[in-house]
Order: structure tokens, then sequence, then C-alpha cells
């Protein structure tokens, strides 16, 4: 799917875990690479998955990436940089700033691609995502296999010591014990989500 927009434009790709969100990234910063267009890669400090400025996916592919903590930083590192295009990842854990950037990005004439989760483990719109998405011109939203149904996975289950998370769990855990599994819809399950 060749997209050949006037001016700059913002893509997103976004799914739950295990999607292959960051090797789909790393596949169009392939494709930059070998039409020697530059980049350069943002990633949020409170994603140190993988050691700080680095990209990685599960598959072990990875690039080199800024970290910053705000997303207003962008602009500082881009200040006498050459650049083509603009890359963030994990773009969920950024501050509420991140959509109006990648507008602006956009609108001076930059590629933005946006990677990140579009919803949190309670299957809910994580973050900025969905701003994002809104003023994105091309989206990309992939799906993993669940384990439990076979099925398509469009959402991230948390598990806490072996049992799905509780709707009051905070959204984001620095140093706990977790593990996260895609599920689809009907498999998804979390305890204290009130029904509509």
């Amino acid at each position: 799917m060749f997209q050949n927009f006037d001016g700059g434009y913002i893509e997103v790709v976004c799914g739950p875990m295990f999607a292959g969100k960051t090797e789909e990234l790393i596949r169009r910063i392939k494709r930059l690479e070998y039409a020697k267009q530059s980049y350069i890669i943002f990633k949020p400090k409170i994603d140190g998955r993988y050691g700080d400025n680095v990209i990685q996916s599960h598959n072990n592919n990875r690039r080199e990436a800024v970290n910053i903590e705000k997303a207003r930083e962008i602009y500082t590192h881009l200040k006498d940089k050459k650049v083509d295009v603009i890359i963030v990842d994990e773009a969920q854990f950024f501050d509420e700033e991140l959509p109006d950037i990648v507008d602006d990005l956009a609108d001076q004439g930059y590629r933005v691609i946006v990677g990140g989760l579009d919803r949190n483990f309670r299957g809910e719109p994580f973050g900025t995502m969905p701003q994002i998405l809104a003023l994105a011109e091309v989206v990309t939203k992939l799906t993993a296999i669940c384990p439990v149904s076979g099925k398509p996975a469009t959402r991230t289950q948390r598990i806490i010591d072996g049992k799905p998370a509780h709707y009051n769990d905070p959204l984001v855990l620095i140093d706990a014990e977790e593990s996260y599994e895609p599920r689809s819809r009907a498999q998804h399950v979390v305890p204290g989500k009130k029904k509509k």
C-alpha cells in the first residue's frame, strides 16, 4: 500500500502487545534505509525493557533511538538536523502534547510514523493514541493471536500473580511481577470493570 501524499503526513501502527508493532516499524525503517532517507526514532524514557536508546522487537530486531521524557523534547533533537522521517514508538506513554506535536511536524512537511498500544489492559483507549489515530492519514491496526481461543487478538491481558489484573490496578506498573498476553474480545477479562 504505497502512499504518495503532498507534503507531510502521519502514519500509525497500533494494536495489542505481541502483534508485531515494533517489528512493523523496523520493517518501514529498513525501507527508509534502502531509499537512503534520513530518520530519527524517539521512545519514552519510561520504556526500559530493552535498555536505553534502542527500540527492539520481540524478534530481537533493533534500531538506535533517542530516549525522551516529554514529547516537546522532539523539537530540541530536530534542531540543526536534516531528517526526512520522524518515528515515535510506544506513543501511549507520552504526555498529552504529543498529538499536537506530531500534527505540527506533519504540517512542517515531515512524514511522522507513530507506534503504540491503542488500548490499555482494561480494553479502553490508551493515552493520547485516540487523538493521534484521528489525526493520521494512514492507520495500520495489527492483531495478534489469542492463546486461549486461537482467534485474532485485539486486546492486551495483564496478568499479575497468575490472575487477570483488576480494573482499579494502575495503568502503568513499574518493577511489578506481571506478564501480558494478547486476547480476543471474548477472552479478555477485567475483574471490576462495570458492564454498560
